[in-house]
Formats: C-alpha cells, structure tokens, sequence
C-alpha cells in the first residue's frame, strides 16, 4: 500500500485580489501566503511519506517578477529529493511554454511534461505510469488527452491534465474534455488542475480536482488544499482532503432590515466578528461584509458609507485579536417601500422617476457594454491600482457593472424618497 500527493493551481506568488491596504493590515502575511500553503504541502508530503507527488498545472501565476520565485520553488523541490520523492508536473494556462520567460535548472526528481507531445512516466517500483502533457501557450482549445497514450498494462494509470472538463463556472474554457471521454482511455486516476474548487467528479475511474491551495480572493471561500490518494494492489481506495491555506477567505451578510441607524449595524457586524473569531483556527482570515435589506437605516448607510466603512474597519481589528482583517464592506441596503399613507399620486411621481434607472439594470446587453467599459478603463489603470479592483477573469465583470448600476439606482432612490417626507 503507498499513497501519492495531488495538488494544482499553485500560482506561487500571486498577488491576493482585492486586498486593500491599511494601518493594521497584515500585508507581509498576505505576500508570503501563497508561498506558506506550498512549504505546507511539501511538509504533508514529507510526514505522510508519500511515494510521489503530482502537480496538475499553474505552479506559477505567470511570468516571474524575478527569479526568487523559481529559487523558492527549487528549494520546497530539493527538500523533496532528499527523500526521494518524484514529482511530476504540467504546465496549465498561467505557466504554459508562452507565458515563462524565465527558467532554472530543476532538481533531477522533478520531471515536467513534455508540451509538444503526450509523455508517460513509469515507477516501475509501484507499478504506476504516470501520463501528462504541458500547455504550450495559454489558450489551448483542444482536448489535449486525444493524444495521451493507451494504459500499460498491469500498471497503475494516472493521467494528469489541466483542463475546465465539461465546463465549470467563473473559469475559462481550456483544454475542453468529457468525462466520458476521460473514461474510454482507460486510466485509473485523473489528476485534474484549472477549477479552483474541490470536486470528485467521478470515482469510476476517480476524477478529481483537488481545487488550488490558497484561496485568493473573495470568491475562492472556505479551506484550500490538496488530496492524498490510497493506493493498495493496483486499485485506488479513495481520497482525502488535506488542509494547506494560511488565510481564509469569508463571506459574512448582516440583515439590516431591523435597523434604523448606522449604529445598529455596526453592533451586528461586532457580532459576527466575534463569531468569525471563534472560527479562524489561528488563520488570518479575510471577510467580505455584506449589509442587506429593506431598511430604514438606508440612507445613513449610503450617506456615511466612508465612515461607515472606517468603523467597521475599527471594530473588525478590536474583535479579531489581529486574525481577522475587514477586505471589503459593501452596502447593499434599500429604501423601504412607501408608507402606505403617501399619496398614489406620490408614489406615481416616484415611480416616474426611478422606473428608467430600474430598465438600465434590468438591461443586460446595457451591463454587457458596461462591462467592458469597466475592463477598458482597468487595463489603463496603474499595477497597484489596478490590485484595488482588480477581477479574477471575465465573468466577473458584467456583476461589478451590475452592483454599480444597481447602486446607483439606490442613490437616486434613497434621494427622491427623502425629498418627499
């Protein structure tokens, strides 16, 4: 019996998304996070004893900044060869052949997949074969396993590939497959990368993502990691998730339905930080806030929403220990709907008014062109600006035109409400 190591979408040294930057921030624990859940994983495989470790795609996040990216990654390697654990390794969309300018000579337990052709790599030891192909370019449209090899026989077949599959949402189409096509090469274990978000999608013959591990931005939620697969006489037992992040990203809405000052939300987001507290398990933990609902506190929230965000910001660091940083407040309230003593006429003025804002929001080729308005303007924005706003892929933008449109409709809102009391 042996167990092996599957992990993917590593993105060494990425930036995290969306992280603003102020006094009591954690930023040094933020750099290095994606840097700690990989000694993490080199630590896992070192105490389980592992018999080899696969990473299925996006070791990196691109192009190095400088090579104290690749050294880092040589090093987590030679801790791994001097147990003499292989690794073996594909190259997804962020560090396809076109994407790397930058190389270093790796450590002779590390073999990486050939990206002009299909490779197969055999532990005659443990009887496993092991089959993959690298990316040579970022946007690869075609299934890539048409030209995997058949299994060898009387071997463990593992193929690993970075792929969408079938399609998942919020991530680009690459290397586009079936899981029936998966299924007729004959393998035994697929070791998938791409889809940032743990998934057995098959266990006949096993399928797995084992998602990335660090979650980088608010929508990369709950705990990241990679899996470890039994093996016993030839046949796969099952898989387990093992935790790897050092910070967790979370997402906390408070129903401000019930509030009439800005007060009385800020008391309910003390509330759910002490809860959130009791959570972290030591983890610096990041949390978007979300305030919700018909309520009469409305236009103090959208008024004050500067100060607002500072105390919140003040009450976050107080009730966290240190563990818990505020990424995000957003105020997502309105106006309560008319008394029933206003006038119809009142409230038919008011309708006049508001309905066309309700059309543009309704309106999704208009949030389309939106979209890529707010792209356009992102591009020319400067690298740390940029990283205030910055969107994971394209699906994320036609939701940031929306949330804007819808805003605005709430301000015009709020303001014609209270010109009529």
């Amino acid at each position: 019996m042996f167990t092996f190591l599957h992990a993917a979408d590593v993105h060494l040294d990425s930036p995290l998304i969306g992280l603003s930057r102020y006094e009591g921030a954690p930023v040094k624990e933020i750099r290095s996070a994606t840097r700690q859940a990989f000694e993490n994983l080199v630590s896992l495989a070192l105490e389980r004893r592992v018999s080899f470790v696969i990473l299925a795609g996006d070791l990196y996040d691109g192009d190095w900044k400088d090579f104290t990216t690749g050294l880092f990654f040589v090093h987590q390697m030679a801790r791994l060869r001097e147990a003499s654990v292989p690794v073996f390794l594909v190259s997804g969309n962020h560090d396809a052949d076109s994407q790397l300018t930058h190389s270093l000579p790796l450590p002779d337990n590390v073999r990486r997949f050939s990206s002009s052709e299909a490779e197969t790599y055999r532990l005659d030891e443990l009887d496993v074969a092991v089959h993959g192909r690298s990316y040579p370019r970022r946007q690869v449209d075609e299934d890539l396993t048409e030209s995997y090899p058949d299994p060898m026989p009387g071997m463990l077949n593992i193929g690993v590939l970075h792929t969408s599959l079938d399609g998942r949402p919020e991530h680009a189409c690459y290397s586009p497959c079936s899981l029936d096509g998966l299924r007729a090469r004959g393998y035994d274990y697929w070791a998938l990368g791409h889809v940032h978000a743990e998934e057995v999608v098959s266990e006949e013959p096993w399928v797995v993502f084992p998602g990335n591990i660090q979650g980088r931005h608010a929508r990369e939620l709950g705990p990241k990691g990679c899996v470890l697969v039994s093996v016993d006489d030839g046949e796969v037992l099952g898989v387990e998730k093992q935790t790897l992040d050092v910070m967790r990203w979370a997402c906390c809405q408070i129903d401000a339905s019930t509030a009439t000052t800005a007060e009385h939300v800020i008391e309910e987001a003390a509330k759910a930080f002490d809860r959130l507290a009791d959570e972290t398990d030591d983890r610096l933990l990041a949390v978007r806030l979300e305030i919700r609902g018909n309520s009469a506190a409305h236009r103090e929230l959208v008024a004050r929403r500067e100060q607002l965000l500072q105390d919140i910001r003040a009450v976050s660091l107080d009730r966290g220990g240190g563990r818990l940083w505020l990424e995000k407040v957003i105020v997502a309230t309105q106006t309560p709907p008319l008394t029933t003593g206003a006038s119809a006429q009142a409230t038919e003025e008011l309708g006049q008014m508001i309905r066309p804002l309700e059309k543009l929001v309704a309106d999704e080729a208009l949030v389309t062109d939106l979209a890529d308005a707010f792209k356009a303007l992102w591009t020319k924005l400067p690298a740390k600006v940029q990283g205030l706003v910055a969107q994971s892929n394209d699906d994320a933008w036609p939701a940031t035109a929306a949330q804007v449109l819808a805003e605005a409709r709430e301000i015009v809102l709020t303001a014609l409400s209270e010109e009529r009391r």
